[in-house]
Formats: C-alpha cells, structure tokens, sequence
C-alpha cells in the first residue's frame, strides 16, 4: 500500500494535501511532514498544505492558500480525518484522485485509494513508516513535524496506543537530526497565562460518583476568560487525566455560534461510542464531538456514567 501511495504522488504535478479542522499536533505534523518529504523528493512538484492553522502551533511552520483552479488536475491527500464531515475545507473532493490516510476508527470510507491502520498510534506515525518505505527523502524539518505530531497523539508516548513500531519509527525520525529539546520546548513550555487558566479550570470540574469528571464551558465564560474555545476544549482535557477516581472526563465548550465541541478521554473505557452516537469519533479512549447545543450535554454525560458503570448506550 505505501508504494502505490508513492506511485500516485509521482504520478501527479500538483498536490493538495488536507486533514480535520481545528487540527491538533498530528494533523498538522503528519500535513507539513508529508509535504516536506514530497518536496525534497520531487523539488519541481507543486505541494499545497492546506486549512486553518492552530495558534498554539503556528511553530511548526505555514500553511498555503489554494484557488479553485488548483484542485482541476491535483492529487488530494487528506490525513488524520476518521469521517468526511470532519475534513478542513470541503473543496478536498474537486481534485483529479483522492487518497485517504488515517489511524482512527473508520467512520464511513471516502477515497480511491485508502490507507487507514488504526495500530498506529499517529496518523504521523504512518507518514513517518511511509517515507521509511519508499523513495521519500526525509529532511530534518519532515522528521520535526512527524516527530511531534507522534509525541502528541500519544501522549508523550505514554498512551496504550504505543507500541514496538512507535518507537522504531521514533527512531527513525531521530537519525535526521531532529532536536528533541526544541521540539518538547515549543509543545510544553507554557505561558504564565495558561497556568492561571489551567489552575482555574481546575477548580471547576466536576467529579461524578460514577468516576465521570467533566468541565462545562459557556460561551459567555469564554469570553470572559479572553481565550478562545481551543484553549479550554482540548487545552483544558488534560487537567482531569491521571486523578484517583476519575476514570472518563471530558470537556464541553460552548462556540460562538452556540455549538459545542466535545472531547471525551478515558483511562480504560471504550468512550469512541459515545462520540459516534454524537457524530464523532476518534480513538477508543480518545475522542471528540460538535453538538448542536448545550442541551444535549446532559444526555452524553448520562451516557458516559453507562460507560463507566459497563452499561450499553
């Protein structure tokens, strides 16, 4: 499978490379990785990395802009995006041929050519086995973005989704030169802000009998706050991980525009079916949702506390 996805990017001139919205460390590292390597490999290609950008990791590097135009005779790629409805910029379907890459539960297939192996524990650790596998030139910048995105989607490494094949790829990653330190500083060396908010948030959550732990956030305390809807749904996750007693959490977070999106995590639970019921998805302990309103919060946090208790949703 990874030469036949090598043999299409030799193939095309031009190539559009997409992932999920509001992109995480994977997203955006298996996207700037993928697309370092193509052009190392083949300078002459045009590579467009496409979407929005995450402000906490503007580091890693710029995206582009593509006109319409640029889709009529591309190559789209889009990684790291379980459902259709989850991909950055629905204009992915208007290209010549479209190639599927991801790690997560699939949730409906799209795509003529689909690379999906949820044992991966990154959908960057799939690029990085990619360009191990064919003629894709690894530069030092490629491994820098594969290499983060695989320490963030494992948490450091830590997550059960870590194996044998994470590490060989690592190291991989490491014989191009990558600096650890700068990497790990950019990821983790956190603004005084973030630790006030992180204390604050702290204080708010709430911890059911069930071992159910969640943090609410309407849209008025986020403006309050002065921070954006990121920076609590998935900034403020981690807050309730590695607790006695606390064995699912989750965070619910109002928009703008009412919406709210939902991150679940769990240190054993299989808390994916609570995210698809929603019409997400994700990892078995690691998932996330955008619901319509904060009115359906209630029923996903009884469907957790079903979870939590071996009951069936």
């Amino acid at each position: 499978m990874f030469l036949q996805v090598y043999n299409k990017i030799k193939e095309f001139d031009t190539i559009i490379i997409h992932r999920h919205k509001k992109p995480d460390g994977d997203a955006l590292g298996s996207q700037l990785g993928l697309k370092r390597a193509i052009l190392a490999t083949f300078p002459t290609k045009r590579v467009l990395a496409v979407g929005g950008m995450s402000e906490n990791l503007a580091f890693l590097g710029t995206l582009d802009e593509a006109c319409d135009e640029d889709y009529h005779d591309a190559l789209v790629i889009v990684l790291d995006s379980g459902a259709e409805t989850l991909i950055d910029d629905e204009r992915y379907k208007t290209g010549k041929f479209l190639i599927k890459i991801d790690h997560h539960i699939p949730q409906g297939e799209y795509g003529e050519l689909v690379l999906v192996d949820n044992s991966y524990e990154s959908c960057a650790g799939i690029i990085g086995d990619l360009i191990r596998n064919t003629p894709l030139v690894l530069t030092k910048d490629s491994a820098t973005a594969i290499f983060l995105g695989m320490v963030t989607d494992s948490g450091r490494f830590r997550f059960s989704s870590t194996t044998s094949k994470t590490f060989e790829i690592a190291s991989y990653l490491m014989n191009a030169g990558i600096e650890i330190d700068e990497i790990y500083n950019n990821l983790y060396i956190d603004s005084l802000e973030n630790v006030r908010l992180r204390a604050e948030m702290t204080l708010k959550f709430t911890v059911l009998p069930t071992k159910v732990a969640y943090l609410l956030t309407p849209y008025s305390e986020v403006e309050r706050l002065g921070v954006s809807t990121y920076q609590i749904s998935r900034g403020m996750i981690g807050i309730m991980a590695g607790i006695e007693n606390i064995n699912i959490w989750a965070t619910f977070t109002e928009n703008e525009h009412g919406e709210v999106y939902v991150e679940l995590r769990s240190n054993k639970a299989n808390i994916n079916k609570v995210a698809v019921k929603y019409g997400g998805g994700g990892h078995l302990q690691a998932s996330g949702a955008t619901v319509k309103s904060l009115d359906i919060v209630p029923e996903i946090i009884k469907d957790l506390e079903k979870v939590a208790s071996g009951e069936e949703i």
